[in-house]
């Protein structure tokens, strides 16, 4: 095992790459905390994390909210008394549409959902991270940080942009605790996050271009899988990355060389 007796909280935990990466986390023999906004999704996370002998708990709190937030951690922290490692995923596509189009409370959303909610996950987490030192990863994209091709999805780009820049100052500002901070930034990966997307008035926007035949250069168009991420996120966090600090990770499979 990778993370025996460790605490993680993973946001975003009822679905996708944060669900998967509960999983795995518990599987090595870390303690969960899946944190979302749907009941359901993360008690079946829970179940089975339970249901193969690992230990989790279902936190329902909105990222976006400092109360809940803080109240979240401080749930962890009555339960098992500490907390070594944070995977902030949760967030959001957002509304993808013409700039002119787009409206101040979509935009806001976007922001608040993606990138407040990242803040508050890790303002709140901190103070006791560095009682021991531990490990934060945070999901950015490929948007906005290495492919601008995806027109319409400007809110959404923005927060992950800044997410890596959030990631950098918050590494170098936490190393004396021995606290690593990492960003990933997947490609196409097999997820429900589409259904968070608004797409409106679109099609006017995107330039006309061809590029070489398999979307995806690695895997000949086929996107990559949550599991895949979550071993990303697993290496990440566990110390076999001990050296690892303030660095973004893109996992595409090449798509964001072929398509920038």
């Amino acid at each position: 095992m990778q993370l025996p007796g460790k605490v993680a909280l993973i946001t975003g935990a009822g679905s996708g790459i944060a669900k998967a990466t509960a999983k795995l986390f518990a599987k090595e023999g870390a303690k969960v905390a899946a944190l979302g906004r749907t009941k359901e999704e993360l008690e079946e996370t829970v179940a089975e994390i339970q249901n193969n002998n690992g230990e989790a708990i279902p936190l329902v709190a909105d990222v976006s909210h400092p109360e809940q937030m803080q109240q979240a951690i401080e749930q962890i922290i009555h339960k098992w008394g500490h907390l070594d490692l944070v995977f902030a995923n949760a967030g959001i596509n957002g509304v993808w549409a013409p700039i002119d189009e787009l409206a101040p409370e979509e935009w806001n959303r976007t922001i608040n959902i993606n990138l407040t909610g990242t803040f508050l996950t890790v303002k709140y987490a901190v103070p006791y991270l560095k009682k021991q030192g531990g490990a934060i990863v945070i999901t950015s994209s490929v948007n906005g940080t290495r492919m601008f091709s995806n027109s319409g999805a400007t809110a959404y780009s923005c927060t992950k942009a800044a997410q890596v820049a959030f990631t950098k100052m918050v590494a170098l500002e936490l190393a004396k605790d021995r606290i690593r901070v990492n960003v990933i930034c997947p490609g196409a990966i097999t997820t429900n996050i589409d259904d968070s997307t608004e797409r409106r008035d679109l099609e006017h926007l995107h330039e006309p271009v061809d590029f070489p035949e398999g979307k995806i250069p690695l895997t000949d168009g086929k996107p990559g899988t949550a599991e895949q991420v979550a071993q990303l996120v697993l290496f990440l966090s566990s110390d076999a990355s001990s050296h690892i600090t303030g660095s973004e990770v893109w996992i595409d499979g090449g798509e964001s060389l072929l398509k920038a």
